[in-house]
């Protein structure tokens, strides 16, 4: 057997730069680059490595090790988990900062390969600089936090470790059902320590991306409900997007005449005005979609795993309503005691639809006229106008805020208007991307996609944050086509450290901020179950020693400015219309637009709840008040 002698470091980039994926008769190389932000842990080892070893692979820097880690989650999202990015940091709290992000990954089911520095395994330095030391367990490190938020962990204490770990890591991060977060960790001593590696190891591998095909019994037993069902209801989920099944799902729904709603993954699968499609379901969802699932007697998820945002807490859907589940993944396949088709969509949604040959579903009008009334809603949105008579959609006791928050930052703007103009303004193959905060909600609702794969929403782990990073991220898979990050000013403030990596890299991301001095979702959350506002605004402390001032006005745009980018500060509706113009005219420089958006200015519930932890007890009427709604709502929820 021929072996050649490397560190374990450079044997890890030789083995990356060799790594390929075969999915429907293409193949290309999987991992497509490393961002690394150096320092003790990856500095010397990986990084001469990565110096030495890299021939294909690109190397990025970064500037925080979670924005770093989001953008390659973005990356492999927008490329539908055919592509990585391998992301690397220091040992202590740059390691640290990528659990968040490995979270993100997990939560999404998104492919990223995490390589922390670790402290040294000979032992012999200890304790080493930002080292944690556990006085019962001295094998612990920062990096052992990342095991339960990883599909697959590893540390590489002998630097022979690496082909079995590595080997395991490609098993995880190439596989549709189980994929995520997979951390491999490099104690620095090892990095840099030899071995006599095979060269088999280092040859090209080509990982097949499997299509499961469906079992017969379970497609005959799944067809057998639908024939039943009278008021039957389809869920895009974002397993339709990650198959790439856009067309069978499409064909599925127009053969049977099934009407569906979208998951905030699956949106933009089909395009927003096809005459089947309902819109967002769930606590973020439309009225459109909502009405028709709270009076669906059959449910077929396709390729989603059923969150509480998407069951609207498992209130929304019926206690006798079935459920016929397509998923990759048979612990989602089974969930709400679903028939399951353990399947790739793609290749079960024709098998499924041959099944149900002759099949129509009993609808007349009521998806028509669904559709009518929410188009109606979303006209009323998109003209929404602050003014004398202007009365919040959100917790309109609170309309003082709206008021005072006018009058302190001069503005006059309301969100919904301003995403129905941004909605048309920019081009129909842009993608949009967004994560926490109201924007989800209100996009998930209003925002129409005018081409397949063009909403790009984070909402398994909902991770302020992920904004900015992840535009970077879908920047990098898109090439030339723009990206629109649509982020609240809570957000901006958490974590926007790879704007000024964009600014570095002539990668041009338009970051749409969202400013209502406030985190204006949990605000909504705080005061929409009786308590007064605490920590949710931006506002200066008050004479009663409370923050109760007057709201502060941050110039977001003199901040993007400064980094490089071009910013444009929007109080009214037409100079955000000039302001996209200008800046399409603006080639490889990231544009930052600072919208002053009045606070309660969002959209409704529309037929939706979302259960959280109500008080049973306290002094405040208004908390007992929602505890009685939380009760009512629970009695009507399905159990399991």
């Amino acid at each position: 057997m021929n072996t050649i002698r490397l560190t374990m470091a450079q044997a890890l980039v030789r083995f990356l730069e060799n790594q390929y994926i075969r999915y429907d008769g293409i193949e290309h190389p999987f991992v497509e680059g490393v961002i690394m932000l150096p320092g003790h842990g990856n500095v010397v080892g990986l990084g001469q490595a990565l110096a030495q070893e890299t021939h294909r692979l690109k190397v990025w820097q970064g500037k925080n090790e979670q924005g770093m880690a989001h953008t390659a989650i973005a990356f492999a999202r927008q490329c539908k988990r055919k592509k990585i990015m391998a992301v690397t940091s220091s040992v202590g709290p740059g390691a640290a900062n990528m659990v968040t992000a490995a979270a993100t990954a997990t939560a999404n089911n998104i492919p990223v390969l995490i390589l922390p520095g670790d402290v040294y395994a000979c032992r012999q330095p200890d304790p080493v600089l930002q080292q944690v030391e556990q006085i019962h367990d001295l094998s612990l490190s920062t990096n052992d936090a990342f095991r339960p938020v990883c599909r697959y962990w590893d540390r590489i204490v002998r630097p022979e470790q690496l082909m079995s770990a590595m080997i395991s890591a490609m098993r995880v991060l190439t596989d549709p059902a189980n994929t995520g977060a997979v951390c491999i960790a490099m104690p620095q001593d090892v990095e840099g320590e030899a071995y006599d590696y095979p060269e088999s190891f280092f040859a090209k591998r080509v990982w097949r991306l499997a299509r499961r095909e469906p079992e017969r019994e379970a497609i005959e037993e799944a067809a057998e409900v639908i024939r039943n069902a009278r008021k039957p209801l389809l869920i895009c989920g974002g397993g339709v997007r990650y198959s790439e099944a856009h067309e069978q799902f499409r064909q599925f729904a127009e053969a049977t005449g099934i009407p569906f709603g979208e998951t905030q993954a699956g949106k933009s699968a089909i395009v927003w005005d096809h005459p089947l499609n309902l819109g967002g379901i769930g606590t973020t969802g439309c009225s459109a979609a909502n009405e028709i699932a709270r009076e669906a007697d059959v449910v077929i998820g396709v390729g989603t795993r059923y969150t509480d945002f998407t069951t609207a807490s498992k209130w929304l859907f019926r206690e006798d309503a079935r459920f016929v589940n397509i998923n990759v993944s048979e612990f989602q396949a089974l969930k709400l005691d679903a028939v399951p088709v353990v399947a790739d969509a793609k290749q079960a949604l024709p098998v499924l639809l041959q099944a149900l040959e002759g099949y129509k579903a009993p609808y007349t009008t009521q998806v028509a006229e669904a559709r009518g009334r929410w188009q109606k809603e979303l006209d009323r949105l998109d003209s929404v106008a602050f003014g004398p008579d202007y009365v919040p959609e959100v917790n309109d006791a609170n309309a003082q805020s709206a008021f005072r928050f006018a009058r302190d930052l001069d503005a006059e703007l309301t969100q919904t208007a301003v995403l129905g103009v941004i909605n048309y303004a920019i081009d129909p193959e842009d993608v949009v991307i967004g994560a926490s905060g109201s924007l989800p909600g209100d996009m998930q609702r209003m925002w129409r996609p005018r081409a397949v794969d063009t909403y790009h929403m984070e909402y398994g782990y909902s991770c302020m944050g992920y904004e900015i990073s992840g535009a970077l991220g879908v920047k990098h898979a898109i090439g030339d086509r723009d990206v629109y990050a649509m982020v609240g000013d809570g957000s901006f403030v958490m974590l926007h450290s790879e704007l000024l990596t964009a600014v570095q890299e002539h990668r041009k991301i338009n970051v749409c901020l969202f400013n209502n001095a406030s985190f204006g979702c949990i605000n909504n959350l705080q005061v929409g179950h009786g308590n007064d506002s605490l920590c949710t605004e931006l506002r200066f402390r008050g004479e009663d020693g409370k923050h109760s001032g007057s709201f502060m006005s941050v110039d977001f745009a003199k901040i993007a400015e400064g980094y490089g980018c071009k910013a444009y500060t929007i109080h009214t509706l037409e100079e955000l219309r000039q302001a996209i113009a200008d800046a399409k005219t603006i080639p490889d420089v990231p544009v930052l637009f600072d919208i002053r958006v009045l606070p309660k200015s969002m959209t409704e519930g529309y037929c939706s709840w979302w259960r959280v932890g109500d008080t049973e007890v306290s002094e405040n009427p208004r908390n007992l008040a929602a505890y009685e709604d939380h009760l009512a709502h629970v009695k009507d929820a399905r159990k399991y």
